[in-house]
C-alpha cells in the first residue's frame, strides 16, 4: 500500500496547496478519487504506473474546465511550446484553433509546407493520416500533424466552396518563422510595408531593427500587414503598439476577480498615414494592435473581420519539466470593447479574390491595393 500512501499525501498536499478550504467543504469527492484510485490500483487487469494516474488526474482537472485554450501540458509538450513561442518548431507550418469544436486553420505560415500546398485560413481538417478529428483535441492533431523533416502526412479538409474534401501530402520540415519583415513598396517609394507574422518573444526587438532599416531610407505612409497572425506575447505586442499609437491605453487585461489592469503606450509613435491589413487569421495580439489602432484613430484597419480571441492564457511552469496553460483573463480594446468570439470588423471590407484551379495569373492582392490607394490619397492631400 505505499504507493496509495504516496498517492494519498501527494493529493492531499497538492489540494491543500492550491484550493485551502476546498478540500474539507469536497472531502467527499476526494475521497471517491482515491477509492478510485486504490480500485485501479487493486482490480484492474493489467499494470498501471501511479505516475501516469496522477499526470492522467490533473489533465481531467484541466479538461473539466471546458476550454479549449487551457492546456496541461507533459514536459514533451512544454518543451514543443516554447520552441513555438521562440518562433523556431517542426511540423508543416500552419496555426490551428478550435470553431464549432472542429479543427480548424487560423492561419498557414508563409513559405512553410502547408502554405505552399495550399492551405488556406477556414479551412477544417476533418482528417489527419486517414484518421477523423471528430472528438481530438487541439494537442492531438498538433502532435500528430508534427514529425521527423522529410516525412509526409496526409491532411484531408474541407474547404467553403468547395464541392469535395481535399487531400494534401506534405512534406515535414523545420519551420523558421521570420516574425517581422519590412521593405519600401517598390511600386510607391513613400510607403513602407511591415509584415509581422506573428509575436514571439523577440518580435519587437526585430521590429525596432526593422523600423531602424525603414526609417534610414525614409517614408511617408505605412501599411502594416497583420494578416493570418495568429497571435503570441501580449508584452510584445503591447511594446510594439507603442511605436504606432499616441500615449494611452494599448488594452485593459480583465482578471477573474473583475479586476482591470490598464497596459499603456508612452506615445514616442510614428506620426504617419496608417493601414493595417487584417482577416479571419488575424487573431489574439493581432486583435489588440489592430483593436488599439482603431480605438485611437491613428490608421485604418483593412480588409475582413477578425478571428475573435479575445482572452489571455498564462505559462505556468511545473515540476518534472510539465506545464500549464490556463485562461487567466480577457482583454478589452482601449474603448473597453469586447471582441472575444465576435471579431474586429475593418472600416473598409475588401474580400480578396478566390482562388481557382483554372487561375494562370497570380491572384490581385486587392487588400493590399486598396491600402496603398487609401495612402497615397492621404500623401497627395
Amino acid at each position: 500500500m505505499r504507493w496509495f500512501f504516496s498517492l494519498l499525501v501527494l493529493i492531499c498536499f497538492t489540494v491543500t496547496a492550491l484550493v485551502g478550504g476546498v478540500f474539507f467543504t469536497n472531502y467527499q469527492n476526494f475521497g471517491q478519487l482515491l477509492q478510485v484510485g486504490a480500485l485501479i490500483k487493486s482490480e484492474f487487469l493489467w499494470p498501471v504506473q501511479t505516475g501516469k494516474m496522477i499526470e492522467g488526474a490533473i489533465e481531467g482537472l484541466v479538461n473539466s474546465l471546458e476550454d479549449e485554450y487551457s492546456v496541461y501540458m507533459n514536459a514533451e509538450k512544454f518543451q514543443e511550446l516554447q520552441a513555438h513561442i521562440q518562433g523556431t518548431f517542426g511540423g508543416i507550418g500552419i496555426y490551428v484553433g478550435l470553431r464549432e469544436n472542429k479543427i480548424t486553420v487560423i492561419a498557414p505560415i508563409e513559405g512553410t509546407p502547408g502554405a505552399k500546398a495550399g492551405i488556406k485560413s477556414g479551412d477544417v481538417i476533418v482528417k489527419i493520416n486517414d484518421k477523423s478529428t471528430e472528438n481530438m483535441d487541439i494537442d492531438e492533431a498538433v502532435g500528430i500533424m508534427k514529425g521527423e523533416p522529410g516525412t509526409d502526412v496526409k491532411v484531408s479538409i474541407e474547404r467553403s466552396g468547395a464541392e469535395k474534401m481535399l487531400d494534401f501530402e506534405i512534406t515535414r520540415e523545420i519551420i523558421n518563422v521570420p516574425t517581422v519583415e519590412g521593405k519600401i513598396l517598390e511600386e510607391n517609394p513613400d510607403i513602407a510595408y511591415l509584415r509581422i507574422a506573428m509575436f514571439a518573444g523577440n518580435t519587437d526587438e526585430a521590429l525596432v531593427e526593422e523600423m531602424k532599416k525603414l526609417t534610414d531610407q525614409g517614408f511617408k505612409a505605412m501599411i502594416i500587414d497583420l494578416r493570418d497572425n495568429p497571435g503570441g506575447d501580449l508584452h510584445t505586442v503591447v511594446n510594439i503598439a507603442g511605436h504606432f499609437i499616441p500615449a494611452g491605453p494599448v488594452v485593459h487585461i480583465v482578471n477573474n476577480n473583475d479586476k482591470t489592469e490598464t497596459l499603456p503606450a508612452q506615445g514616442n509613435y510614428i506620426k504617419v498615414p496608417l493601414v493595417v491589413l487584417i482577416n479571419g487569421g488575424s487573431a489574439s495580439a493581432s486583435e489588440i494592435l489592430a483593436g488599439a489602432v482603431k480605438d485611437t484613430g491613428v490608421g485604418t484597419l483593412v480588409g475582413t473581420k477578425t478571428f475573435g480571441k479575445g482572452i489571455v492564457q498564462s505559462i505556468f511552469f511545473l515540476n518534472k519539466g510539465a506545464g500549464l496553460k490556463l485562461t487567466t483573463a480577457k482583454y478589452l480594446t482601449p474603448n473597453k470593447n469586447d471582441i472575444h468570439e465576435k471579431g474586429i470588423e475593418p472600416d473598409i471590407l475588401v474580400e480578396l479574390p478566390e482562388f481557382t484551379p483554372e487561375q494562370k495569373e497570380p491572384l490581385k492582392d486587392t487588400q493590399k491595393e486598396k491600402a496603398i490607394e487609401i495612402l497615397e490619397g492621404l500623401i497627395n492631400k
